[in-house]
């Protein structure tokens, strides 16, 4: 549950890092859970009339906790961005919803919505935040002077979006454009990956194909 919460407020708050970086979290977790299963087996055939396969287990353990180990490290030396801690302090769209229906004070109108997202799409077409790859909600709300409150709840509730998903629309709206263009036929995807304001393969085809329903390469041979 506390993994999940940790990922849905990523999603709220952050574009950048790869989402499916929460991914090993959860791998992590499920390897640790069969390395204490297997404990307990090796504990129970150690008491039992077959104490051959304890031993067994017990050097299957060590084995396991050692590839554990290294892959831990792994994940840790090419992916420094997956320990970047989120920020406590940020909540889910859903209490901030809450809290408002409680509180009038802090209600804000649908006029004020709509003219804080004519802020919101012009920035982000003016200005384009979204070549950073490490953009977060915060980012922009310090930019047009929206509190990060009440811009999640415009993108993640108004707009029905995550915020990963957002700005992840312009980043692709962006690789289409220069996959249409003849100019640069020559440049390869993954620099055009990289160029938008992803970090990774694997989240910008995801993106990709979810907006538009083809890869970045059929897309431009179908062109």
């Amino acid at each position: 549950m506390t993994l999940r919460k940790a990922k849905k407020i990523y999603l709220e708050n952050y574009a950048g890092a790869i989402v499916e970086s929460l991914n090993w979290l959860f791998q992590f977790a499920l390897a640790l859970s069969a390395f204490y299963f297997i404990a307990l087996l090796k504990n129970i055939f150690k008491f039992s009339e077959y104490p051959n396969v304890s031993e067994w287990l017990k050097i299957g353990l060590f084995i396991f906790e050692l590839i554990i180990i290294f892959w831990y490290l792994y994940k840790a030396l090419n992916n420094p961005g997956l320990f970047r801690n989120i920020d406590s302090k940020l909540k889910l769209v859903q209490h901030i919803i809450s809290e408002e229906k409680n509180n009038e004070q802090l209600a804000v109108t649908e006029k004020v919505y709509s003219e804080e997202l004519l802020k919101l799409k012009k920035y982000m077409t003016e200005e384009k935040p979204f070549l950073n790859p490490s953009l977060t909600i915060q980012d922009i709300s310090d930019a047009i002077e929206i509190p990060v409150r009440d811009l999640s709840i415009l993108i993640n509730h108004k707009l029905e979006q995550h915020f990963y998903d957002f700005v992840n629309t312009y980043r692709i709206e962006r690789a289409m454009d220069i996959l249409k263009d003849v100019t640069k036929s020559k440049v390869t995807v993954l620099e055009i990956l990289y160029e938008v304001g992803f970090n990774s393969k694997s989240s910008f085809n995801t993106a990709f194909k979810k907006q538009t329903g083809n890869t970045p390469t059929s897309y431009r041979k179908n062109l």
